[in-house]
């Protein structure tokens, strides 16, 4: 009887009690992505403002509008400005991709990063870049179509199960095309050499606004589709059996891992592979949500980190540019260590 107290009706039929249920996870998800924007935009105004060449709000916003101060306008309109707007692009594309990835297959480990796209991504490209002697947006869309072969790959091979078997899969693959990348670099000329370093490091100091434009338009068909697939991420987290159950079609998390595929390949094919982002980002804004998935939340989260890092690889050590992804590796390998170490590689039951 002590164990049906619980069920008395005047415990389970106050509306208010179920509203308040309702409204207090929607207000706290509502208030980490006013934070996450708030920080995200101090980022990127220390990112444009601050550094080597200093600007004020109000020169800022001159420039921008269309006023000729000499050096300055120059500086920020085809170095500062577009570093930064690239750095959010491919920290959103990153932190909504490794989000889906890690929540659909319930696995903090199964970001692109460990499973093999990015390897794919990054393998494709050296080729095109030393082998095809290509530059320009051919490498990028030879990075896109790799990351789409090594996932299709590793799905294949894991075959239904999207659990561990996937991830040891994409370590495997991984490794291959490292192996690759290796023999390939070997040998590539002195000037491929570091093109080819520069662009596995992953970087956005080679940013420009034809890219920006390309990535912006790829993404707003992209993330809008996300968006609306992802509603029923709560429900396919549960497993495709138990989201079959609440009425989720079946094929939809591959689905949605589709489109992190695509989200991860284009954000590759813009900067590089940009370590660990993807893999920081979801479970940094999970952390702030009490749990919850937040797919907003990750993006702002891997916008942030991007841009951040930026700021920290150009000015941490005077007359020393680090990539972008010399950063966010040293942040990421930790990161992974204290994962496996305390045993958080898989979701709890219940």
């Amino acid at each position: 009887m002590a164990a049906l107290s619980v069920l008395e009706p005047g415990a389970t039929r106050d509306p208010d009690a179920v509203r308040r249920a309702r409204r207090t996870p929607r207000r706290r998800g509502r208030l980490v992505v006013a934070a996450l924007s708030l920080v995200l935009l101090l980022a990127f105004a220390a990112r444009v403002l601050l550094g080597d060449f200093t600007y004020t709000v109000p020169d800022f916003f001159r420039i921008l509008f269309g006023a000729d101060l000499p050096g300055a306008t120059y500086i920020l309109m085809e170095s500062k400005l577009p570093r930064a707007v690239l750095a959010v692009l491919v920290g959103l594309a990153f932190g909504v991709g490794g989000a889906i990835f890690q929540t659909t297959l319930r696995n903090p480990l199964a970001s692109p990063d460990i499973i093999g796209v990015s390897a794919g991504a990054s393998a494709s490209a050296v080729v095109a870049i030393v082998v095809l002697d290509l530059d320009g947006w051919p490498v990028s869309v030879a990075a896109v179509l790799g990351a789409f072969v090594v996932a299709a790959v590793a799905r294949a091979v894991a075959g239904h199960d999207t659990g561990f078997r996937l991830v040891l899969v994409g370590v495997g693959l991984a490794a291959a095309l490292q192996a690759v990348i290796q023999y390939v670099f070997t040998r590539a000329d002195e000037y491929d050499a570091q093109l080819v370093l520069r662009w596995l490091t992953g970087s956005v100091s080679r940013a420009d606004w034809a890219t920006i434009r390309v990535l912006a338009l790829v993404l707003l068909v992209l993330l809008p589709v996300t968006v609306r697939l992802a509603r029923s991420l709560r429900a396919t987290e549960l497993g495709e059996d138990a989201a079959a159950g609440l009425g989720v079609p079946r094929g939809r998390s591959d689905l949605l891992l589709l489109l992190a595929v695509a989200l991860t390949a284009v954000g590759v094919a813009a900067a590089g592979p940009v370590a660990f982002v993807a893999f920081l980002a979801g479970p940094i804004a999970r952390a702030l949500n009490g749990g919850r998935t937040t797919l907003l939340g990750a993006g702002l989260v891997g916008a942030t980190i991007v841009v951040a890092a930026d700021y920290v690889a150009d000015y941490l050590l005077v007359d020393t540019n680090f990539p972008v992804g010399v950063v966010t590796g040293a942040l990421g390998a930790p990161f992974l260590l204290w994962l496996l170490a305390s045993g958080r590689t898989g979701r709890r039951a219940g």
